[in-house]
């Protein structure tokens, strides 16, 4: 039985694209990359990711796996191999000097300085193909693409619910709505996040930590806390953390004037404040997220706020992605929030529609994850 090859090519790019998400969490922002190399015969002989920032690329790990049973065969990759010299070589380079005489690359690599590695390589007279249909693959790095293409983090928003909708139940219940497994599962994704966005009215409500407990962490989170009115008390537990874990207010530059003396407060603690424009008292959170982006090196964004900061970020297109989980529990009273609030107008008619992506399970709890198409714009039926 003969195995197309179209058909092989995907089997192995889906094959480095489960080999690349071992770097999640510490090559971003970075992309992930996974490779495979065959051999003449079309033997995997090289295997490859992307392990951490200014290690050997995907492509140079399974080449030096492969050595020279590389010559003559092929390599397969999650993204266009890149052509220029930053913290290694250009991986094209390498793939020439291997003797490899095909390659295949899943995505079109969109940063203006490591992109050209497939015109490259065409140059060397080796047969290059792209495979962008594979949607397994091109999920890898919507992170990357989108802060290269927008100078904005990539944005999760996540939150847990009853099944009747409810993310809070009554005043002063502590109880926990998701299993414990689920919130290890969340614990997971802070520790490979960059930032963890919250609202200053969880602050207030719930005086959390934001950190990552009970599972290891490939990277310490900068905190963020949109705090219009700098009401941020200096006995929360954010504030007094701020010199084990990074801690970021972002206030009103009039509020930041106004009040210089807790401003110097914070700072003594360690917090750094950013200042921005505030139009009737909520600031401006695209303005935000490209200061993230920009200032501090971030490119994946978990949020978790309450219904108001998750409404304005759904209201203003800035929410790529949401993971919902979701209690085996109803509360079938008027107690208790839903989990989004004033993003649209009401209606099934300017609802947002996501996209159901995945579905797994976590203890009792269903976790559903939804992508925005385009940022939630356009998305309305």
């Amino acid at each position: 039985m003969t195995v197309d090859r179209d058909d092989r090519d995907a089997e192995l790019l889906r094959l480095a694209a489960r080999l690349a998400v071992r770097g999640h969490g510490s090559v971003e922002p970075n992309p992930m990359v996974g490779c495979v190399v065959l051999d003449p015969s079309g033997r995997v002989v090289g295997l490859g990711h992307h392990r951490r920032i200014g290690g050997a690329h995907a492509e140079i790990e399974a080449l030096a796996m492969a050595g020279e049973r590389a010559r003559g065969g092929s390599l397969l990759v999650t993204l266009e191999p890149c052509n220029h010299h930053g913290r290694t070589g250009p991986c094209s380079e390498a793939i020439i000097e291997a003797g490899v005489e095909r390659v295949v690359y899943g995505q079109e690599d969109p940063h203006p300085k490591a992109c050209g590695g497939a015109a490259r390589l065409r140059e060397a007279g080796i047969e290059v193909l792209e495979r962008s249909d594979l949607p397994e693959v091109r999920r890898l790095n919507r992170a990357f693409v989108h802060r290269v293409r927008t100078g904005r983090p990539w944005v999760v928003a996540k939150w847990a619910q009853t099944l009747d909708g409810k993310i809070t139940v009554a005043a002063g219940d502590g109880r926990w709505i998701s299993s414990g497994p689920s919130r290890r599962m969340v614990h997971r994704e802070r520790g490979c996040c960059d930032a963890i966005l919250t609202g200053i009215g969880t602050v207030l409500a719930d005086d959390p930590l934001l950190n990552v407990r009970g599972v290891p962490a490939r990277r310490t989170p900068l905190r963020v806390v949109v705090d219009p009115r700098l009401q941020i008390p200096l006995d929360a537990r954010l504030v007094a953390t701020a010199r084990e874990q990074p801690l970021l207010v972002a206030c009103d530059s009039e509020s930041l004037e106004g009040d210089a003396d807790l401003a110097a407060q914070l700072e003594t603690a360690g917090v750094a404040l950013v200042g921005l424009p505030a139009t009737s008292g909520e600031l401006p959170l695209r303005d935000l997220l490209e200061r993230l982006s920009s200032e501090f090196g971030v490119s994946r964004v978990l949020v978790e706020a309450g219904a108001g900061i998750l409404g304005r970020l759904f209201r203003d297109g800035l929410v790529d992605e949401a993971w919902v989980f979701v209690a085996p529990r109803v509360v079938g009273s008027d107690t208790g929030l839903a989990a989004v609030a004033g993003a649209t107008q009401g209606g099934l008619g300017h609802s947002l529609a996501l996209e159901l992506e995945s579905i797994r399970r976590r203890g009792s709890d269903l976790i559903l994850g939804y992508g925005v198409p385009s940022g939630g714009a356009g998305a309305r039926p």
